[in-house]
Order: structure tokens, then sequence, then C-alpha cells
């Protein structure tokens, strides 16, 4: 196994990245870093509660910015660390970190039904919400930084989790790992 490798994990709401993270970090002792915790640790930073955090970064991209900017700081400064977040792959293949980039995709009634089991809402809404974050999080992304999140051309894999269980997926990156 490559000591220094930075693997990234990233999809879209519902396809796995956290479970496939977490699932890689216990096998192969790295550090998981998650963008949504270091949100979470961000708004708690700020003395804010998460909801209110969340609806200021609607409005003032300086949050979303610093998210990032953190995330890449990680990237740059560890190594042997796994950075699960829909952005991270994307920004350090673009800012010329090395990593292994993978991408974790799965049809949107699947990632619908995983979100609306998690969290226990109703089905119709959840499809709802999760395409309208999904277009407000594509117009930002490719604004801010000219990412492309539905391209997944630069990522090194690309893993069905509909077709693969967690297991699965962990198994195909350790092999790239090697």
């Amino acid at each position: 196994m490559t000591t220094s490798l930075r693997v990234t994990i990233g999809g879209l709401p519902g396809s796995g990245t956290s479970t496939a993270a977490y699932l890689l970090g216990d096998r192969t002792g790295m550090k998981v870093v998650s963008a949504g915790e270091t949100f979470r640790q961000m708004a708690k930073e700020e003395g804010i509660s998460l909801a209110d955090y969340g609806k200021m970064a609607e409005n003032d991209d300086k949050i979303d910015r610093g998210l990032d900017e953190r995330m890449l700081s990680i990237a740059r400064e560890r190594e042997r660390i796994i950075l699960e977040g829909r952005l991270i792959g994307a920004l350090c293949k673009k800012e010329g970190v090395p990593v292994l980039a993978t991408w974790l995709h799965a049809p949107p009634e699947t990632r619908a039904e995983r979100i609306s089991g998690r969290d226990r809402t109703d089905m119709k809404r959840t499809v709802t919400d999760m395409l309208e974050r999904e277009r407000s999080e594509h117009t930002r992304y490719v604004e801010f930084y000219g990412v492309d999140n539905q391209d997944h051309e630069i990522y090194d894999l690309a893993i069905d989790s509909e077709k693969n269980d967690p297991e699965a997926i962990v198994s195909i990156i350790l092999e790239a790992m090697e």
C-alpha cells in the first residue's frame, strides 16, 4: 500500500461517501476528514447553530469557500488521509494535490431512498429537496471554481454504489491504492 497516499471520496447526497470513507478508514487506519464534520466544526467555532450557519452559507459564499480552503489545506499538509466531500477530489486535482480521487454514484431514486430512510423523511419530499440541493450546488461549484460535478472524467475511480455494497467499494479503492 502506498504510504503517502491521499484518498478523496465524493458523490452526490445518498451515494454512500461517508459509509465508504469510514469503512476505508477502519480498514487502513487512515484518518477520515469529512467536509460535513468540518462544516459543523466551523459553525461551532463561530458560536452559531448548524442550522443558522447553513442558512448563512446560502447567502455568503465566504463560508463555502472557507470550508473548501480548509479541506484543501488539510489535503496539502497531510498524507495517508481520507478526505470525504463532494468537491474535494476535483479541487485537489485542480490544485495539483496528488490524490486517488474517487466518485461514488447511484441513480437518484436509490439515493433518495437512502436519504429518506436515514433521515426518516417523506420520500416525495426527499426527492424534491435532494434535486433542488443538487441543482443549487452544481451552479455554485461551476460559478466558484469552474468545476462541473456532473463530469467525472477527472476522477481516478467512479464506482456505482447501487451495484457495489460498501465492502465492495472499499475493496475497489484498496486495490487501486496498491
